[in-house]
């Protein structure tokens, strides 16, 4: 099962990082940018000399449909060839998956994500499920027999996020409310570790939403979004763990992809910067957790 195989690639590294591969055209150096002509061929060039440097040490990638959907044809393609390329290297691939506005979106989703000729190869799914369990449902349904998981939006990490998912509506939060609706998902597709195959994404700066969360939800998997935002810190991931150091995963972005762009590096130096940028990362982390 996915969230089995995502927890066995964590204990092999001893390392609960995840680095989100979607980034800006600046984020690139300007000289792979100018050689490939286009972003989505700079791109694809970038983040495989990142795959390639980071294999072994990270467990977990993650890419967005929906930002590569918006540079066309070339950004379509790059992304399907870093996802299959991500998935030989043997890391755990997430995909973002673009915003269900109905339960006809959520279906088409369904079909053609899940399907066995679909170009997107993926292990785990992200999703918002903020229309309801009509967003949830249909994937919910497939997802079990492709050995997939799902990753569904509680709380954010974006800094407005406050104003709606902290909203407290009856006696719970907007956020935990839409947990509760995940819950009722996740309850019947239990994995061999403690975990369930459908998780939740919460946020690395907000500590409290994070203790709610694992202390409500006991055997769901958090995906803590958001390690390079700020206000976030390594102290507020930990709280997403349990003891034996399982049961969560980090995100982190551009503090990786981007971390060439310190003082320090130069741009042909962004796999140094990289592989320093993770290793702080972990190192911070293991300061609170320690994966058994």
């Amino acid at each position: 099962m996915s969230i089995d195989a995502l927890q066995d690639k964590i204990r092999k590294t001893k390392n609960p990082s995840v680095v989100d591969l979607n980034m800006l055209p600046e984020h690139i150096p300007h000289g792979i940018r100018q050689e490939e002509g286009s972003f989505p061929r700079g791109w694809e060039r970038y983040c495989k000399g990142l795959l390639q440097g980071l294999k072994g040490i990270v467990p977990a990638v993650r890419f967005s449909l929906n930002a590569a959907v918006t540079y066309g044809p070339e950004g379509v393609y790059a992304l399907t060839e870093l996802l299959r390329s991500a998935k030989e290297m043997g890391y755990y691939v997430l995909l973002d998956c673009p915003n269900a506005f109905s339960a006809m979106d959520a279906q088409r989703y369904a079909d053609v994500l899940f399907s066995e000729d679909s170009p997107y190869v993926f292990d785990g799914l992200i999703l918002s499920a903020y229309i309801g369990s009509d967003a949830l449902r249909p994937l919910s349904q497939k997802m079990g027999d492709h050995g997939k998981s799902l990753f569904v939006l509680a709380r954010t990490a974006n800094r407005s996020a406050q104003d709606l998912q902290d909203l407290l509506t009856g006696s719970r939060l907007v956020h935990m409310a839409m947990a509760d609706i995940v819950s009722r998902f996740a309850q019947p597709l239990m994995g061999k570790k403690g975990y369930s195959m459908i998780g939740a994404v919460s946020t690395a700066t907000s500590a409290t939403a994070t203790k709610n969360l694992r202390s409500k939800y006991p055997h769901m998997f958090l995906l803590v979004d958001g390690y390079d935002a700020p206000g976030a810190n390594a102290k507020n991931c930990a709280a997403a763990f349990d003891r034996l150091g399982f049961g969560a995963a980090v995100c982190a972005g551009t503090s990786v992809t981007a971390a060439w762009q310190e003082e320090n590096y130069t741009p042909e130096e962004y796999m140094d910067a990289a592989l320093d940028a993770v290793e702080r990362m972990k190192r911070n982390i293991s300061r609170y957790v320690t994966v058994f």
